[in-house]
């Protein structure tokens, strides 16, 4: 009986995670590190469809979270970034195979300039008949390096090419490079989008915010499986919540569930470590000297995962 009661307290959070991928490149062997090859692609969608996974478009995502509905631990989301070529020469077919909707990311600089590698204006529209379109900056700049003035220039350019070619603007935005601060994302979100997503690693709940969805890559080998297994650590950074101005974390600091007593961290360059949680809150002190200018932090309970990346102006 004690043990009944306890599985009914359990937050529903454990149990209702979606999850939203990232590809970029299909069969493109010259960018392996972005790359994702047709042949796993394939292996990963049948694993999903054989495991009774819904892949449902972001739309219906939003609509879930803007009504404050129960999230689906089957529902898997795909986005798409930077419309290279190679997704309409070898990702749409399968998707359209599959009948799996999907969002693209553009990069409008590249297709307005004609770059050899993207998309052009008349791809993007037919690929539209399958997925939703998203916005993916002008430029592609590291916004974290731009002035407020520099952002919103390069978001407006951008967002008035796209309705003049599509007749529409998009109502999703996804950070180029994954790179944003607290101050990038103001800039952003004065846009109006409904979504803004990031490239954090991690999971989607009924309770994540919808300008900072988490989504998690999907390159190399075939370990969807692995990453389906990642439920929403909630968890609210209170230091470090942006790059430092001396490079240095002095203190790791974070509120966290209260149920979770101990948490593994990591930090680009560092590996992982151990902490201890109490009463939801985790202060450690690491006196972290930061390596990379891209670092990315983890805190994982068991298979729950919460992550944040931080980024040198």
């Amino acid at each position: 009986m004690r043990k009944l009661l306890l599985l009914t307290l359990v937050p529903l959070y454990l149990w209702a995670d979606a999850h939203l991928f990232v590809l970029h490149r299909f069969d493109d062997a010259r960018h392996p590190s972005t790359d994702t090859s047709t042949q796993i692609l394939r292996a990963e969608f049948e694993y999903l469809k054989k495991n009774d996974y819904t892949v449902i478009s972001l739309q219906k995502l939003h609509q879930a979270l803007k009504n404050g509905e129960e999230i689906n631990d089957k529902w898997v989301v795909f986005t798409i970034d930077d419309s290279f070529k190679s997704f309409y020469e070898n990702g749409l077919p399968l998707f359209k195979e599959y009948d799996y909707p999907f969002t693209l990311f553009i990069y409008v600089e590249a297709t307005v300039g004609h770059y050899g590698d993207y998309m052009s204006w008349e791809q993007i529209k037919e690929s539209s008949n399958y997925g939703e379109i998203g916005f993916h900056s002008y430029s592609h700049p590291h916004l974290v390096s731009l002035s407020d003035e520099e952002i919103t220039k390069d978001s407006q350019k951008g967002l008035k090419i796209m309705e003049d070619n599509l007749g529409y603007k998009p109502k999703y935005y996804a950070y180029p490079y994954g790179e944003y601060s607290p101050r990038v994302r103001t800039q952003i979100e004065a846009f109006g989008f409904d979504l803004i997503i990031n490239q954090n690693a991690g999971a989607v709940d009924q309770n994540s915010d919808m300008h900072d969805l988490d989504r998690t890559a999907l390159t190399g080998a075939n370990n969807i499986k692995v990453k389906l297994r990642t439920k929403t650590l909630p968890t609210t950074w209170i230091n470090p919540k942006d790059w430092p101005k001396n490079g240095k974390i002095s203190t790791l600091k974070a509120t966290l569930p209260q149920e979770v007593k101990r948490v593994e961290y990591y930090i680009s360059g560092y590996g992982w470590k151990v902490a201890a949680v109490k009463s939801g809150h985790l202060d450690v002190k690491i006196d972290t000297k930061l390596k990379m200018r891209r670092t990315r932090l983890f805190l994982k309970s068991g298979n729950r995962q919460s992550s944040l990346m931080l980024v040198k102006p």
